[in-house]
């Protein structure tokens, strides 16, 4: 028998990746495809489902025409996607509006108005372990049902981004238990958290069927395999959303293994066999593994900070064609920057936080600004500014849920940055590792729900033999003395203008 091959759709906020992946696990070729927010009021952030759709079905054909393998030798479909989509779909499969986005904070009041139900914030917190915020799913579920009613009363499903996929590729209208997470679930019952919802004033009938991640859901459509170029019954599988895909892709399946991913947003992911109770906004959810949950917490601004310095700051650099790669040059500039940034401190929450504080109207501050310091030094700041913010994630989880590790495997396209993993290494004291293709463990990780689901692997940890260690960082002592006086600086600046982001931001956000 020849080779054969799953083809994993990781399907972000900014672009979708096909990835051809074979039963070896080895990345055989992959394509991508962007696609554009929509920001049609300030804090809305939406995108067209149908985007979506162009996107995996053009990566598709591209993928089986740039590798020439035949399309009956796919033996899988899988989807991971980004997570919290809200996209209605009324009986006939109709989308009825645009997808709210997880980026999107529009429902603050709605957030308020639920939590009043549960007799007010602090009863609400003391139940489930963090407040509700307008970025959250079930308040903008309650925003769609006052604010466009007619589109709540036809919906038939809340389908997120991977729902919406399947349902393009099968027909079928389901929720993978991890995407359900993102919404509300009972991780003891594995079922919707119903009176939850109830509560809320949202019907659980618009709730779908739930799936598991290694659940073949049903074969492709006709027009889905035409649309795609392969196969009509090409199985499709559950998937899940893109931090449990990571975490499967990063190695880090067992109980109490760690990584961190950097890409757009960030997020610190502790795999784990209990149930546990959500605190300081990190959240208890189920794993891609049906019998293993992930505690994360996730950090909205990371990659796109750097990103937003090399836009604003090396434009010069990006338009001069013998700079091949800007962030190699960003790079080298970070090295010239003494550790502490000569005590300047950037505080990276561009667009509010969820982790380790929750906030739909902090914003990122750089505190401590002298004539000394130049665009240098405001780099190495933002990167010291996102490693203080996983620092303290991995404080908080510490504190909260007793874990404790002396390695974090990092995954995204932020691992490629050598200065950045130093830096996060110093600032955390942790032994930072960095596998092959730490761009492609979301793809790698959705491929290895579809290839447990057809019995090729027994289990997720058989994900451990396709990876290996390329690269390792360890702390340096030297720079534990700066970087922890900054760290309690860090803190002591979210505290001390917590009150002046919500007065100025509140009715921005």
């Amino acid at each position: 028998m020849g080779a054969k091959y799953i083809i994993a759709h990781d399907v972000g906020t900014s672009c979708s990746k096909a990835v051809l992946v074979d039963t070896d696990g080895r990345i055989c070729c992959h394509e991508s495809c962007d696609y554009p927010l929509s920001v049609p009021h300030p804090n809305w952030v939406e995108q067209n489902p149908e985007d979506y759709w162009r996107a995996v079905t053009k990566c598709t054909r591209d993928v089986i025409k740039k590798s020439s393998v035949s399309p009956k030798d796919i033996i899988g479909i899988v989807f991971t996607t980004q997570a919290m989509g809200i996209i209605p779909i009324d009986k006939d499969g109709n989308v009825l509006r645009p997808n709210i986005t997880w980026v999107d904070g529009r429902a603050e009041v709605q957030a308020k108005k639920i939590m009043k139900r549960f007799l007010g914030s602090g009863v609400f917190k003391s139940i489930v372990g963090i407040e509700l915020m307008g970025k959250d799913v079930i308040p903008k579920l309650l925003w769609i049902k006052e604010n466009e009613p007619d589109i709540y009363n036809k919906t038939e499903y809340f389908l997120d981004v991977n729902g919406y996929l399947r349902f393009m590729a099968s027909g079928a209208k389901t929720a993978e238990l991890s995407g359900a997470c993102s919404y509300g679930f009972d991780l003891h019952k594995k079922d919707w958290m119903r009176i939850f919802f109830k509560i809320s004033g949202i019907s659980t009938s618009k709730l779908p069927p739930l799936v598991r991640s290694i659940d073949n859901v049903g074969g492709l459509t006709k027009k889905a395999a035409e649309e795609m170029g392969l196969l009509e019954g090409t199985p499709v599988f559950g998937g899940c959303d893109d931090t449990q895909s990571a975490a499967v892709g990063s190695g880090a399946v067992l109980d109490n293994e760690a990584h961190i991913y950097l890409g757009t947003s960030a997020w610190v992911c502790v795999s784990t066999k209990k149930v546990l109770k959500f605190k300081n906004s990190a959240v208890c959810l189920k794993s891609a593994d049906p019998d293993m949950n992930i505690v994360v917490g996730i950090t909205e601004s990371a990659g796109s900070c750097i990103k937003w310095i090399a836009d604003e700051f090396y434009r010069h650099e990006q338009a001069d064609p013998s700079i091949k790669d800007i962030y190699v040059l960003m790079d080298e500039h970070v090295k010239k920057v003494p550790p502490g940034s000569d005590y300047l401190i950037c505080t990276p929450w561009m667009r509010g936080e969820r982790c380790p504080v929750s906030s739909t109207t902090v914003r990122a501050t750089l505190f401590n600004i002298t004539h000394e310091h130049t665009r240098e030094h405001l780099m190495r700041s933002v990167y010291e500014g996102v490693a203080y913010n996983l620092r303290w994630i991995l404080e908080n989880y510490k504190k909260d849920f007793g874990f404790d590790f002396d390695v974090i495997k990092i995954i995204g396209g932020g691992a490629l940055d050598k200065q950045w993993m130093q830096i996060i290494s110093d600032v955390t004291k942790k032994r930072i590792e960095v596998s092959n293709n730490p761009k492609m463990s979301g793809a790698l990780g959705a491929a290895m729900c579809a290839l447990v689901g057809l019995g090729i692997y027994k289990d997720f940890s058989d994900v451990k033999k396709l990876l290996h260690i390329e690269h390792t960082y360890i702390p340096q002592e030297e720079n534990y003395k700066i970087y922890d006086e900054l760290f309690i600086s860090y803190k002591k600046i979210y505290y001390s203008l917590e009150k002046a982001y919500k007065e100025i931001n509140s009715k921005r956000f």
